[in-house]
C-alpha cells in the first residue's frame, strides 16, 4: 500500500462540508480485496479493537479494500484520542487499484500524524509485528492538545460558530480573527483587538493600577515596590504582617505569595517574585476569600471564589501521595488545555507547609485541610466556585470601575474580601489586581456551581445583535467566463460605493488595485482578501483546482454563480475525466451558498440548471432565451429570471421588470457578442441578488469597458492601421467555439487566428480547438507557448495540426516558435479590412506588445487612425 498527495481540505470540498485530509491510496492486488488476506482482519483488530466492523452490515460486493482499513483506522484513532470527527469516506478512481481516501479532521497536524499511525498500523497488521496503540493514542493527544484552542480562546470560537459568524486562527497560538474584511474583529486570547496596548501595560504594572483605582474610589491594599529582600522585609513591617509579595508586573499569579507572616518566607517569596520580574512588589494582606470577577465591557459577566491548591488529610497517607491522588482527577493537566490544573510541590509549597508545621511525607489528620500555597490561581492548582449570582451591585460597581479606569475591554478584577454578599467597604475588602486578558476556565467549568456563557458575553460586546461579521461574497465558477463576469460583478458592486476585494485569473484586486499578480483563482487568494480590513465586499473566481486541492476559503457564500460545464476545462486531471464530474465538482459551491443567499445559474447549460436542487438559499436563471423550459416554469413559479428581449437584458420577478438596453451595454457590442451577453446576465443576477437598486446597475454597465486594462485578455479589440485585432485567452474547445462565433458577426475582408495549445490538456481537446477554427478562419499561426506543461517539443503543435486536417476554411498554416514571434507573424500580414483573432497565453507581456505594435503601426502611418482599444 502506497499513500502519496496527501492533502488538507481546509473548507467545504467535493466530499463534505467538514474539514478533511485527502490522499491517494494504491493498493496491490491482493490488497485491494481483504478477502484475499486471511487473518488481516483478524490480526488488526487485535491490535485495535476500537476499529469495529470494516464490513458494513449487509454489504457483500464489492469487497473491502486495504484503503478502506486504512480509513476506518485513520478515523477511529482520532476519535479514540478524544478528537470529534466522525466523517470519512474512500472512492475508487478510474486507475485501477488506486482509491481517494478522505478522513475529517479537528486538528490538520493532528489528522496528518493519524495517517502517518494509521498506515503503521494496517502494515503491522499486514506483516503481523507489534503496534503500540497507547504510545500512538498518546502521540495523537498530546499533538492534539498542543495544536488545538484553549479552553478560553475555544469558547468564544464556540460562541462565534454558534451566532453563524466565520472565523479563522491566524496563528497557531491563540489569535482568531473573527468576521470578514471591514465587519472583522480580532482576539488573541480572551483580549480584544481594541484593548490598547497602554492599557495592557497599565495592568501589568502593579503599582500604578493601585495609583489609578485610588484616583477612581476603588479600595486597594497598602503597599510599594521594593529594591531587593531586604527592602521587602523593611516594607513588610511597615504595612504590618501578613503581607503579599509579587512582581510589579506579573501576570496568572505567577510569583505570588500571600499570607507571609515568618522573615524566611518572605525571603523565599521574594526570590520567587524576582525570578518573573526585577520589580517585586510588597502589599499589606487582605484576609478573606480570593474572587475573580470578570467584566466583559460595561458589564459584570462572571464571578468565582477561588480557592488555593490543597489537600484534606485521612489520617493513612502523606501529603504528597494526597497530592498524587488529587491530581489524578482528568480536569488536571500541565497547562492551560484542561479545567483545572496539577498542584506543584515547588518551593513555595514546601514554604508554605512548614509554616503549618509539615513537610511533603508527613501524615494529616482525617479531616485537616493542608494548603499548599495561599495565592488561589488556577494555574497554580487552585479550584474555583461559581459566585456570579452573589456579587453585591456595589461590588460589580467597583469592579466595573476598575476595569475602566484601567482601559481593558475584558478585565479579570481580583478582590479580596470575607463575601461578596455586602459592599467592600463594609467588611476592609480591596481590589488586589487587575487583569488584560484573563483565563477564562473557572467561569467557564468551575470546579463547583454552574458554568457560566462568558464567550458569549464576549461575542455580544464585539458583535451587535444579528450581526455575523460577514461581507457580500460572490463566487463565480464554470467553464468559460468567469473571469469577465467577476470582473463585471466586482464593477457593479464597486459602482454602489463598496470597496470590492476581487480574485481572477489575473491577480488579487482591492478597491480596484491589483495588489497581487498571477494565476489567483484559488483559496488562498481569497482567503487573503476576506483578512484584508479595508473590503466590504468580494467576488472570488472560484477554479476547478483551487477546489480540489483546499476547498473553498469560506464557509458559505451570498451568491453563487456558475457561467457553464463545458469540455476541455482540464478534464483528465485528478480524477475529473467527464464533463459529470466536472458539474459534481463545480456544484460544491452552490451547494454551499447561505439558507438567504442566491444561486445564479444558465438555465440554458442542463447541467447548470440541475444544480438548483441543491441550493439550500433560492434560484435566479439567466439564458438569452426565456422560453428555455426549466426558466419559464420557475418564473412561472416566481423565481427570478434574467433573459434578452427586444434587444435588452430583462429582470424578472412575478409581475415586476427591469430592463437594460444591449445598446448601453458597451461589453457586449450592442449584443452582437453572444458569450458576453451571457456574462452580462450573469453579473446583473448577482448584484440583483445582493439588492443593489437597478440605477447603479444600469450605470455600472455603462461604465464597463472591455479593454486591455480594465479585461485583460477577455476579447480585448484593437485598431490596427484599418485591421480589427482581438486578443482573448480563451483556451478550451467551448471557448474556441464562443470566439468564433462570435467574430462572424464582425465584418472582415479576411480572417487569421493565432493559437497554441496548453500542454495539460487531453489529445482530443487540443485538436478540437483547431477543428473549430479550421472552419471560421482563413489563415491559422500555430505557435509553441513557453511552458508546455509536461509534453515533450513540439507535441502540441503536432496535435493541433491533426485538428486542421479536415479544415474546411482554413488554407494556409504558419508554424512559429515563441509567442511574441507568432503575433509579428500575423500582423505583418495584415491589411486593412482584415480580422485577426489572437489567442494569447502570457496574458500582460503579450497586451503589452500588441498595444506597442500598435503605436509603431500608428507612427509608420500617420493617416491611419491611431491604434487604441476599439
Amino acid at each position: 500500500m502506497d499513500v502519496s498527495r496527501i492533502r488538507a481540505l481546509r473548507g467545504p470540498n467535493l466530499w463534505s462540508r467538514r474539514v478533511a485530509i485527502e490522499a491517494v491510496v494504491t493498493c496491490s492486488e491482493a490488497e485491494c480485496a481483504l478477502d484475499r488476506l486471511p487473518g488481516f482482519e483478524v490480526r488488526l483488530r487485535a491490535r485495535f479493537p476500537e476499529i469495529g466492523e470494516l464490513q458494513p452490515s449487509g454489504r457483500r460486493h464489492p469487497p473491502v479494500t486495504m484503503a478502506e482499513a486504512l480509513e476506518l483506522a485513520a478515523l477511529r484513532l482520532q476519535a479514540q484520542a478524544g478528537c470529534a470527527v466522525s466523517f470519512s469516506r474512500t472512492v475508487r478512481t478510474p486507475e485501477p487499484g488506486v482509491f481517494q481516501v478522505v478522513v475529517e479532521y479537528t486538528e490538520e497536524a493532528v489528522g496528518r500524524l493519524a495517517f502517518e499511525l494509521a498506515q503503521s498500523l494496517c502494515q503491522a497488521a499486514l506483516d503481523d509485528t507489534p503496534f503500540d496503540l497507547a504510545a500512538a493514542l498518546a502521540q495523537l493527544r498530546e499533538l492534539d492538545e498542543d495544536e488545538r484552542l484553549g479552553p478560553s480562546t475555544g469558547s468564544i470560537v464556540q460562541a462565534a460558530v454558534a451566532r453563524g459568524i466565520p472565523y479563522r486562527r491566524l496563528t497557531r497560538g491563540s489569535l482568531v480573527q473573527f468576521g470578514w474584511g471591514s465587519r472583522q474583529r480580532r482576539i488573541q486570547a480572551a483580549e480584544m483587538d481594541r484593548t490598547s496596548a497602554i492599557a495592557e501595560s497599565i495592568a501589568q504594572d502593579k503599582e500604578l493600577t493601585k495609583k489609578l483605582l485610588l484616583a477612581a474610589g476603588v479600595p486597594v491594599p497598602l503597599g510599594r515596590p521594593v529594591s531587593d529582600a531586604e527592602d521587602a522585609w523593611a516594607a513588610a513591617c511597615e504595612v504590618g504582617l501578613p503581607v503579599v509579595v509579587k512582581p510589579r508586573d506579573g501576570n496568572q499569579g505567577k510569583g505570588v505569595t500571600v499570607n507571609i507572616v515568618t522573615r524566611d518566607h518572605l525571603l523565599l517569596a521574594y526570590a520567587a517574585a524576582h525570578e518573573i520580574s526585577s520589580d517585586v512588589m510588597v502589599e499589606r494582606f487582605i484576609p478573606g476569600h480570593d474572587f475573580r470577577l470578570l467584566v466583559v465591557g460595561d458589564k459584570l459577566v462572571a464571578a468565582a471564589r477561588r480557592d488555593p491548591p490543597h489537600v484534606i488529610g485521612d489520617g493513612r497517607h502523606t501529603i504528597r501521595q494526597l497530592v498524587d491522588q488529587v491530581n489524578q482527577d482528568p480536569r488536571r493537566g500541565d497547562g492551560h488545555a484542561t479545567s483545572l490544573t496539577r498542584m506543584r510541590l515547588d518551593d513555595i509549597a514546601l514554604a508554605r507547609l512548614a509554616v503549618q508545621g509539615y513537610t511533603p511525607d508527613s501524615v494529616p489528620a482525617k479531616g485537616k485541610r493542608v494548603v499548599l500555597r495561599n495565592n488561589a490561581n488556577l494555574s497554580t492548582g487552585g479550584t474555583a466556585t461559581d459566585v456570579t449570582d452573589d456579587v453585591h451591585p456595589e461590588v460589580a460597581e467597583r469592579a466595573i470601575a476598575a476595569a475602566q479606569m484601567i482601559g481593558l475591554d475584558i478585565c479579570g478584577v481580583d478582590v479580596v474580601c470575607e463575601t461578596v454578599h455586602k459592599p467592600l467597604e463594609e467588611q476592609q475588602g480591596g481590589v488586589v489586581e487587575v487583569n488584560a486578558a484573563p483565563g477564562l476556565r473557572m467561569h467557564l467549568s468551575p470546579s463547583y456551581g454552574k458554568g457560566r456563557g462568558v464567550g458569549e458575553a464576549i461575542v455580544a460586546d464585539m458583535f451587535e445583535p444579528g450581526d455575523d461579521g460577514r461581507i457580500p461574497v460572490v463566487a463565480v465558477t464554470g467553464t468559460n467566463g468567469k473571469t469577465t463576469t467577476v470582473r463585471l460583478a466586482a464593477h457593479l458592486l464597486g459602482c454602489s460605493g463598496k470597496r470590492v476585494g476581487m480574485t481572477n485569473t489575473d491577480g488579487v484586486y482591492i478597491a480596484g488595485q491589483r495588489i497581487d499578480t498571477g494565476d489567483c483563482s484559488g483559496p488562498r487568494s481569497a482567503r487573503n482578501v476576506l483578512m484584508h480590513p479595508d473590503v466590504d465586499a468580494a467576488v472570488f473566481e472560484t477554479a476547478r483546482g483551487g477546489i480540489l486541492r483546499e476547498g473553498l476559503a469560506f464557509d458559505r457564500c451570498q451568491v453563487a454563480v456558475v457561467t457553464n460545464i463545458g469540455q476541455g476545462d482540464h478534464l483528465g486531471l485528478n480524477y475529473i475525466t467527464t464533463v459529470e464530474d466536472l458539474a459534481v465538482l463545480k456544484r460544491v459551491v452552490v451547494q454551499n451558498v447561505a439558507p438567504d443567499g442566491m444561486a445564479v445559474l444558465n438555465a440554458a447549460d442542463p447541467i447548470v440548471a440541475e444544480m438548483a436542487h441543491g441550493c439550500p438559499g433560492r434560484v435566479t436563471f439567466f439564458a438569452a432565451d426565456r422560453h428555455v423550459p426549466v426558466m419559464a416554469a420557475h418564473r412561472a413559479q416566481g423565481g427570478r429570471v434574467v433573459y434578452v428581449e427586444g434587444g435588452a437584458i430583462v429582470a424578472a420577478e412575478g409581475r415586476r421588470q427591469h430592463r437594460i438596453p444591449l445598446s448601453q451595454v458597451p461589453l457586449t457590442r450592442g449584443g452582437s457578442i453572444g458569450f458576453q451577453v451571457e456574462n452580462a446576465m450573469a453579473a446583473v443576477a448577482a448584484a440583483w441578488a445582493l439588492d443593489l437598486d437597478w440605477d447603479t446597475i444600469a450605470r455600472g454597465l455603462r461604465s464597463f469597458v472591455n479593454d486591455a486594462d480594465n479585461a485583460p485578455g477577455r476579447f480585448n479589440v484593437f485598431d490596427y492601421g484599418g485591421a480589427t485585432l482581438i486578443a482573448d485567452y480563451g483556451h478550451n474547445p467551448d471557448a474556441i467555439a464562443a470566439l468564433s462565433k462570435a467574430v462572424e458577426s464582425m465584418p472582415a475582408r479576411r480572417r487569421s487566428v493565432v493559437i497554441s495549445g496548453a500542454g495539460d490538456r487531453r489529445d482530443e481537446d487540443i485538436r478540437q480547438q483547431t477543428e473549430i477554427l479550421g472552419d471560421a478562419f482563413d489563415e491559422v499561426v500555430l505557435y509553441q507557448d513557453q511552458c508546455q506543461r509536461g509534453r515533450a517539443d513540439g507535441e502540441v503543435l503536432a496535435l493541433l495540426r491533426e485538428g486542421l486536417a479536415k479544415a474546411r476554411r482554413t488554407r494556409h498554416v504558419v508554424e512559429i516558435r515563441g509567442e511574441f514571434a507568432a503575433i509579428d507573424a500575423a500582423l505583418a500580414r495584415l491589411a486593412p479590412g482584415d480580422l485577426c483573432l489572437i489567442l494569447i497565453d502570457q496574458i500582460d507581456e503579450a497586451l503589452a506588445h500588441i498595444a506597442q505594435r500598435c503605436r509603431e503601426q500608428a507612427v509608420a502611418m500617420p493617416s491611419a487612425s491611431a491604434c487604441e482599444a476599439a
